[in-house]
């Protein structure tokens, strides 16, 4: 699979990974769609593109939105396959974390983080996939993370939506195989991004956004169903899915990485 010349659209283009794919998909010579609430930021990524244009640099388009508004992504969407003819690629990138205390928690907070996570991906599929099973074509991309799959500490609404995500796009993957659309889950540890900013627990194997962005491109490249990284914590995390609930408690409350 090569990238020059593949349409993208790419959702919380403004910072972390999606601004990291965003750079590195240009420079590979992607034409692409980028939605992010901040217009600002999205004018500061294409200049930082243009400024470092070369020959294999294509076109980009940019859309201010947000994910849960379904009406605007789909016209982001509509204006892509105006300009470019199609969408090759979806990478569902929006999202948004924060610590909640159970103790203190307010469902305002989680329903954003619901709203934001879930219902933005779902809102991200439905403008893209009607065309690409039309086509007979198209590759969906999800961003989750490796907080889906077990409860962390402060983590309630995060997790519950990395978990609901993962399980969407699986649930796609199976409808949507035997009609030319590929579907992959990325499961990604902790990488140097605004939301790992600030934390004072040390971050396990905490990766450089640049490697990580390389790592995802891959997974996309080769069309894997799932790919979770890095390997020395996802394998840590897999153990913890078949832990009894006791070990798995005692094991986590000594970890909490959210402070």
């Amino acid at each position: 699979m090569t990238w020059s010349g593949k349409v993208v659209l790419i959702t919380g283009a403004s910072s972390g990974i999606g601004y990291g794919l965003a750079l590195e998909l240009a420079r590979r010579g992607a034409k692409l769609g980028l939605v992010a609430r901040r217009r600002e930021m999205l004018d500061e990524i294409v200049a930082e593109i243009t400024a470092h244009e070369t020959s294999r640099t294509a076109p980009v388009l940019t859309f201010p939105a947000d994910v849960q508004d379904a009406q605007a992504l789909r016209a982001a969407a509509d204006r892509m396959r105006e300009q470019f003819g199609r969408i090759d690629v979806l990478i569902a990138n929006a999202g948004i974390g924060g610590t909640h205390d159970a103790a203190e928690l307010d469902a305002a907070k989680v329903a954003n983080v619901i709203n934001t996570n879930v219902i933005g991906a779902s809102n991200s599929v439905a403008a893209v996939v009607p065309e690409m099973v039309k086509s007979g074509s198209g590759h969906l991309v999800v961003i989750s993370s490796l907080a889906a799959y077990r409860g962390l500490p402060k983590s309630a609404a995060y997790c519950a939506s990395k978990a609901a995500v993962s399980a969407m796009f699986e649930s796609l993957r199976l409808d949507l195989k035997h009609r030319g659309i590929y579907v992959t889950i990325i499961h990604p540890g902790f990488i140097k991004t605004p939301m790992t900013a600030g934390r004072q627990a040390k971050l396990p194997v905490l990766q450089e956004l640049e490697t990580a962005v390389n790592k995802i491109l891959k997974a996309i490249e080769r069309r894997k169903k799932s790919y979770a990284f890095p390997w020395q914590l996802a394998t840590v995390v897999r153990l913890g899915m078949i832990m009894p609930n006791a070990m798995y408690d005692w094991v986590v409350s000594r970890n909490s990485f959210r402070e």
